[in-house]
Parts: C-alpha cells; structure tokens; sequence
C-alpha cells in the first residue's frame, strides 16, 4: 500500500459541526482536511429547523440541566458566530431575534404549559404566561381556540442551508482542504493511537489529530475497538418546507406545540417540522407523516393550510441514549469526537467548535468552560457501553 498522505487535522464529516469544526481549527493554523461522503451539509444540516431555542427545549431531569446548561453558552454564541461569517464570506445566516411562543390546544396542554412554566422559572430562565388574546395580538393568525401560551423572548433561529454554505464557503478561503463525495471506511489504529482513515480505493490519509464528526453514522464507524466506539444511533425526522406565495406575514415568531414546531424564515417560507422515528437509516417520506405535521399545526394555525409545500424532507438526527452531544476527547490518543447532537446540532455548533478549538491549541480551559466539557464528556457513553455489553 502506498504511504500514507498527512494532515495535521483530520475531521470525518462535513455537516454544519465538522465544518465549524474544521474552520475554527484552521484559525489556530492547523493544516486541515475534511472528509464527507456526499456534498457538505446536504445530510442531517440541510433538512434541519434551524432553532437556537436552549430555553424553549429545555426537559426535566439533570441531562436536560446539563443540555440547558450547553444551549445557554452556545445561544450566546451565535450572535458573533453569525457575524463572523458574514464577514467573512458576505452570506447572511437568516440569524432571527424573533421569540418563541409555546402553545396550548385544549385545557390538558394548558396544564402541562403551566408546569412547564413554573419550571422554567425555577431555573431563573425568562419566560412569560400569556392570555389566549394577548397570544393573538402577537400573532394574529393563531386560531381563537388558543387555551394558553408561553413568551420565550431570548430563543432566536437561523436558516441551516444558509449556516452550511457561509461555512462551507469560509473553509474554503481559509485554506481548509474539503473533500467532498470520500467516504472513510474505517480509522487506522496503531499501539492504541489513531493516526488516520483509510479512504474508500484504499487510499491512507495521516493525521495528527482525527475529529469524528459523523453525525449518525459516527456509531458505525469501523476500525475502533469495540470498547471505544460510541452508541450513536439516526432517529428519523421528516419536516416541511412550506411557501406563502404572497410573502411574509403570517408568522414572525416560533411557535411550538404538542406535535410540532412552525419556524418562520422571514422571506415567506416556514419549516413545519418534525417526526421523531426510531426506523434505522430508512430516509423514505410517508404520507402519515405529513399528514401528522398538517393536522397538528392545522388547529392552531389554521392558515398553513394556504401554504404551498416546496419540500418533504427525511433526515436523520444523531441520537445518543442520554441524548446529550459527545464532545471531547475519545478513548485512543489521537481521537476526538464530535457528534450525538440529535436535535440542538446548529444550536450547538458554535460551542462545539469553541470546545474543539481549545482541546486541539492545548487550552487551559476555564471553570466554565470545564463544567461544559465534562457534561459531554464522550466517557460517559463509553461506560454505558461497556455496562450493555456485560448485561
């Protein structure tokens, strides 16, 4: 086999994390290479909602405190994120302070709504109950059978699609080597180290430092051993890409509700999302799904029914069991990991990027910044591993 080409980074995978990544580590002046098995940001990234929404998210128990806890940092983040790129690559990101509105149907979802609230404001977050009418004033196309809803001013979005190509674009002008439509079939192990990835044709590709940030295909990534791969698992979604042929205005804000989410773009187009399917790698569209997108939005926005569908779109999440992101190093020198975002990928990724930045330069992090490394700690699924394959 002929020696191996090098590189001092090496980032498997070219969705919106490899490629934040991968440009954050070519500002340290590293020599960097990322790997994609298809077009960059054309898998999971493409079909996403695009919501910076830590506090809208937020879930009972302490791993959705430590998600919380991550979203926060990251949320704060974005602002300069989204900037950045724009100057550097003269593509705006859609970065939108709209506000979230939480919605309920019927007196069972008000109840839940309430309990949400108190919770909320537990954790000091901010979060405003709203009268049925004073929902509406915001938004007048909610239905009047609107029973309660929740205010989240700081949750904001942006347009994925968009985030994909300024940094795809930024990569690029920096100097970072992107090769599209290279699959890595498996990572070269030597004495306990990982030193590159074998290309699919045989071809070695070196490296200093090997970023996996595959997504949902990470858990299957060949070459590890057993005991340091990781249980990252798709989870199915399918999302609408909806158009108002007469422009903007029927929704400025997010709303979300038992059933789905409706994210505006500001240009006329609204992304109605999403499933949540355990089906494998299976990416096939169906009826029922679109149907319960639809239906559920249907009853408290009843003008989607007047929108044109541009797009039914299937993408898989990277699911992990706690359904917290591993971000740090793995278990061989040489390797960290990148991946297991499920739902919070474009949320997460400037904070991802930061994190990973700090572990390749040797950073001494900071107490903060430490507590956030350690609640993605890539160990802890590594352990759960080990306890499933005992079992």
């Amino acid at each position: 086999m002929a020696a191996a080409q090098r590189t001092e980074v090496l980032v498997v995978g070219g969705g919106v994390i490899g490629l934040a990544v991968a440009w954050r580590a070519r500002s340290l002046g590293r020599e960097v290479t990322v790997l994609e098995r298809d077009a960059a940001g054309q898998a999971t990234s493409r079909v996403a909602a695009g919501m910076i929404a830590p506090v809208a998210e937020v879930e009972f128990g302490a791993a959705g405190r430590r998600l919380l806890d991550l979203g926060l940092r990251s949320a704060e983040l974005w602002p300069e994120f989204a900037a950045e790129l724009r100057e550097a690559t003269g593509v705006d990101v859609g970065f939108r302070r709209t506000g979230t509105l939480l919605l309920a149907a019927d007196a069972d979802e008000a109840a839940e709504l309430e309990r949400q609230l108190e919770f909320r404001r537990s954790l000091g977050l901010d979060v405003r109950r709203l009268a049925p009418s004073a929902a509406r004033e915001l938004e007048p196309a909610l239905a009047p059978a609107l029973r309660m809803a929740l205010e989240v001013p700081d949750d904001h979005s942006v347009d994925p699609r968009r985030v994909v190509e300024a940094l795809r674009a930024a990569c690029l002008a920096t100097g970072v080597t992107l090769r599209e439509g290279t699959t890595a079939e498996r990572l070269e192990v030597r004495e306990g180290r990982v030193e590159g990835a074998v290309l699919a044709g045989g071809e070695r590709l070196g490296a200093g430092t090997v970023v996996c940030a595959a997504g949902p295909w990470s858990g299957a990534i060949e070459g590890l051993p057993e005991d340091a791969r990781l249980p990252v698992r798709p989870v199915k979604g399918q999302i609408m890409r909806l158009r108002d042929p007469h422009g903007p205005g029927l929704l400025e804000r997010v709303v979300r509700y038992t059933g789905g989410y409706v994210v505006p773009r500001g240009d006329g187009r609204y992304m109605l999302g999403a499933t949540v399917e355990e089906r494998g790698f299976e990416l096939g569209a169906t009826a029922g799904g679109a149907y319960e997108l639809l239906r559920d939005a249907h009853e408290l926005l009843p003008g989607i029914a007047e929108l044109e569908i541009e797009e039914l779109c299937t993408g898989l999440r990277p699911g992990t069991p706690d359904n917290l992101p591993a971000i740090g190093p793995g278990a061989l020198e040489g390797l960290l990991w990148a991946t297991g975002h499920h739902r919070n990928g474009i949320l997460l990724a400037p904070l991802t990027a930061e994190l990973l930045a700090g572990l390749l330069d040797g950073r001494a992090s900071g107490e903060d910044d430490a507590a956030l490394i350690e609640a993605c700690d890539p160990a802890r699924l590594r352990s759960e591993r080990a306890g499933a394959a005992a079992l």
